[in-house]
């Protein structure tokens, strides 16, 4: 069976803007074309008329470039939500918490989702996790992700790339499945 045929949703976590700006978010960001690898799937997705729902991320603090009249809150150019496309706000790391995510896709009968979006390590994981405990099947794209190089307890510091694929293997397995593009359209 194809994955189209279990009438999978396509969630973008916050693939926005203000992610650009490596600089403010800790440097070295890994994946650097996440949002042109998300645009090819969502345009995979839109072709095949399966259901998209577009997350973003709205900081309350105004000095933040994820707040909402900030230009990083703005959606990436790769991923701009079309009119008949879901957008749900959210202010905290997990789509689910203080949204109607769950409802909406449950109201549509979806129960397999595919999660693609920024960053890796925060929103995309705690989505991930969520979904996984809500009982979807749910599968995490490692190419249409992204993270930033973190500072350690100690004062350590962690390439992103470790963060990205440290992240990824908490979720596989256990709250997802972890697929790169190629193996996702290949599915479809």
């Amino acid at each position: 069976m194809k994955l189209r045929d279990k009438r999978p949703a396509l969630v973008l976590v916050d693939i926005q803007k203000a992610f650009k700006n490596e600089a403010y978010w800790g440097g070295n960001r890994n994946n650097k074309n996440a949002e042109a690898v998300s645009g090819m799937i969502l345009n995979n997705w839109r072709a095949l008329k399966l259901p998209v729902f577009h997350i973003r991320h709205s900081s309350t603090n105004p000095k933040s470039l994820l707040y909402n009249l900030n230009e990083g809150f703005e959606f990436d150019d790769e991923v701009k939500p079309k009119s008949i496309e879901p957008i749900i706000t959210k202010n905290v790391n997990s789509a689910f918490i203080g949204t109607d995510l769950k409802k909406q896709l449950d109201d549509e009968s979806i129960n397999t989702i595919v999660i693609i979006g920024i960053t890796t390590n925060h929103c995309v994981s705690t989505t991930t996790r969520m979904a996984g405990n809500y009982g979807y099947e749910t599968y995490v794209i490692s190419d249409a992700t992204a993270a930033f190089d973190r500072v350690g307890i100690n004062g350590e510091k962690y390439d992103s790339e470790i963060i990205h694929l440290t992240a990824l293997a908490n979720l596989h397995g256990e709250f997802a499945t972890v697929w790169t593009s190629h193996r996702l359209i290949s599915e479809l």
